[in-house]
């Protein structure tokens, strides 16, 4: 693969507005340890929630250190395992495709993803600091040849048209317009190219945007977008579901979990479990297909 091919990973690209300098600000300055610290654990830094059944006897015993050891092992366990789901609905892969991630994060999308199917992997984010960061990490595996991490805007990469197998977002979507995003992703995908997405959205029958979306969005200065808003700007797109997975019920554990974890607690725990409970607020996969 020439240098072409993946382009550069290295220079920043100046964000575009006001609103993508203040994102790309709060990712620069982010220093949270229930992202740096569930990372540490094996240098897979996700920056998403998790699914699945919770141990919980990993609250048992009496001694606080090795407690709170335990529950930040377990809360990382499960957030790798809602980045391998995802992985997994990007297939069939092989060593001599290449994938998107964007809105990468510290890069641990990428990584699941390589490791999976041996492929190629370019992210994306406007973080400066989150790119050089996830490079870094990509050069302590020895990977850096096949996993590399851009500081660009996921809505115009500068990367090739058609040039991937395979795209995703994880928890990212709710910082962009939707049809320019898709659009992107459009482009970028070969055809018969698999776009995944997981994301909160709040729920069109419920109504406008609650109280707890709303709170949401101000503590991660994001617009959370509505459920159908996606399936409309899909089909503008090009990119047609063809699988759709509610797993709202799969996060809750994720949260019930975190909110008892003194340690990694960022405030915002009881509005999500709120806003699940309630109807308002939905987590979801949706899968796509490039036509």
């Amino acid at each position: 693969m020439s240098s072409t091919d993946v382009g550069t990973a290295t220079a920043p690209v100046p964000p575009q507005s006001t609103y993508q300098n203040r994102v790309a600000d709060y990712w620069n300055a982010e220093e949270n340890p229930v992202n740096l610290e569930l990372g540490k654990i094996d240098d897979l830094y996700h920056h998403h929630y998790g699914v699945g059944d919770v141990d919980w006897s990993v609250l048992e015993g009496n001694d606080p250190e090795l407690r709170q050891e335990r529950i930040t092992a377990e809360l990382h366990r499960l957030e790798h395992a809602q980045a391998e789901l995802l992985a997994a609905r990007l297939g069939p892969l092989s060593p001599a495709d290449r994938v998107f991630d964007a809105g990468c994060g510290r890069g641990g999308g990428s990584v699941v993803a390589h490791l999976r199917y041996g492929c190629a992997a370019d992210g994306v984010t406007i973080s400066a600091k989150q790119a050089e960061f996830a490079n870094e990490q990509a050069r302590k595996r020895g990977i850096d040849d096949s996993v590399r991490y851009h500081c660009r805007d996921m809505l115009d990469t500068g990367f090739p048209s058609g040039a991937f197998a395979a795209s995703w977002n994880n928890e990212s979507t709710m910082y962009v317009e939707l049809d320019l995003l898709f659009a992107e992703h459009a482009r970028l995908l070969r055809r018969g190219g698999r776009y995944v997405v997981i994301t909160g959205c709040y729920n069109d029958t419920y109504g406008r945007a609650s109280r707890e979306v709303s709170l949401i969005n101000a503590h991660y200065i994001c617009d959370i977008h509505p459920r159908s808003a996606y399936f409309r700007a899909m089909a503008r797109n090009r990119l047609v579901p063809v699988h759709v997975q509610d797993l709202t019920a799969a996060t809750l554990p994720y949260w019930e979990l975190r909110r008892q974890a003194e340690h990694l607690v960022t405030g915002i725990e009881d509005t999500f479990l709120t806003a699940y409970r309630n109807g308002s607020f939905q987590y979801l996969l949706i899968a796509a297909d490039r036509v």
